[in-house]
């Protein structure tokens, strides 16, 4: 049995003969009498107090922390009593890397996490609190895929608490438990006629946005952050090798998303585009921090820039220029004053569904198509766009119809 009992009713004593006598304590008859104590395998002694007449439950107690400290499974009672949110809170706060993640993740815990599952104690989990809790993000109006980043974020603080020891296994992982439903929305491409108006509803300045996100599939900002260094003319190809991003509130460059540097072919007309744009308005070197704020300073001669010569705010770019557009060529409403309808679906990702859904129509494979967008996985991408796939069925319309075309076959 790991460790022992011990009666706070009763000692022993020894006399000066050796004799031993069991004697009452000064706490005979009051308070709890036995107190169960062991070591964990962390070497800290732990104990839990029985009462009178439940020395067999205390030792079937001991019996089971010996059975699951064997079995690898211990668990401290004392902390599976720590809450969600207490446990989430230091854990977030161990949380290395970049610190926008930090923030949004964060922030998300605070808004959706925490009021929902916050103050259940970490040892009560059960995979039914994980349904209920996903059934809530379902239903509360938020995006299938927003529910999910959310899940996720809930599913790794339980992961911890298993590998500290705080609870014996993650209900997140329980087969009853699915991710929340991502719904059937759509991916729905532009059409080149909305392509180009909107490269015409934009001023001078900022119209090459359109051709590098059209042409080049790059997200914002990664366009916002090219720098000359990564135009190769010679070779038609663009390196995206970095971002410009706001690290909590601070502008600074970093890697792609997900570190993913890539090479995509850069097309004539968009070469030609940002040939005339650099005559126009001539790059112009940034500096800014590297990953984070207050990070190493880099220097990059960057092709878009603000008229007063600095980086251009991505806030800015969407609400004074980007929605305005948006507004003139009828895809949302005209606004009264500044403040512009949400378009989230019509941001500058719609050029990147442009994009990929020309590739995908012209024959290119799902594979190329993932690399040029810097997909982490072909998964992913055949997920977003494999109902802009051509069919068999269109290929196969296709070709008959060529083939079985009169004048192509003369008497």
């Amino acid at each position: 049995m790991a460790g022992h009992i011990q009666d706070r009713w009763h000692k022993t004593e020894t006399d000066p003969e050796g004799k031993t006598t069991r004697v009452k304590t000064n706490r005979h008859g009051t308070g709890m009498r036995y107190r169960a104590r062991y070591v964990a395998p962390d070497g800290t002694e732990k104990s839990k107090s029985f009462p009178d007449r439940q020395k067999r439950q205390a030792e079937d107690w001991l019996t089971r922390i010996e059975a699951d400290m064997s079995r690898g499974q211990y668990t401290d009672p004392k902390a599976a009593r720590m809450t969600f949110q207490e446990f989430g809170e230091k854990w977030l706060a161990s949380q290395s890397g970049d610190p926008n993640t930090r923030a949004s993740i964060q922030s998300q815990l605070k808004l959706h996490a925490f009021p929902r599952i916050g103050s259940r104690p970490l040892g009560s989990f059960q995979p039914s609190h994980i349904r209920e809790f996903v059934t809530m993000l379902e239903s509360s109006g938020m995006s299938g895929s927003y529910a999910r980043v959310i899940f996720s974020n809930v599913r790794a603080i339980l992961g911890a608490a298993v590998e500290d020891g705080h609870i014996p296994r993650n209900p997140c992982h329980s087969r009853t438990v699915a991710l929340p439903e991502m719904g059937a929305r759509r991916v729905v491409p532009w059409l080149p006629e909305r392509v180009f108006a909107m490269r015409g509803a934009l001023v001078e300045r900022f119209r090459p946005l359109v051709d590098v996100g059209a042409g080049c599939g790059l997200r914002q900002g990664e366009i916002l952050g090219l720098s000359v260094e990564e135009l190769d003319f010679s070779s038609d190809t663009l390196h995206v090798v970095q971002q410009l991003k706001l690290s909590i509130s601070q502008p600074v460059f970093a890697p792609p998303k997900g570190g993913k540097l890539r090479d995509v072919p850069l097309p004539e007309p968009v070469a030609d585009a940002l040939r005339e744009h650099m005559k126009r308005f001539p790059p112009v070197e940034i500096t800014l921090p590297w990953m984070r704020a207050g990070g190493p300073p880099v220097t990059k001669r960057l092709l878009f820039t603000g008229p007063l010569g600095g980086h251009v705010w991505r806030t800015s770019l969407n609400e004074d220029h980007w929605k305005p557009a948006l507004a003139a060529v009828g895809v949302i409403p005209k606004a009264k004053s500044r403040e512009h309808a949400a378009a989230r679906e019509h941001g500058m990702h719609a050029l990147r569904h442009f994009y990929a859904s020309v590739l995908l129509d012209a024959g290119e494979s799902i594979k190329a198509v993932s690399e040029y967008l810097g997909h982490s996985d072909p998964g992913l991408t055949l997920k977003v766009y494999a109902h802009l796939m051509p069919t068999s069925r269109d290929r196969a319309r296709k070709a008959l119809g060529a083939a079985l075309r009169p004048q192509d076959h003369p008497h």
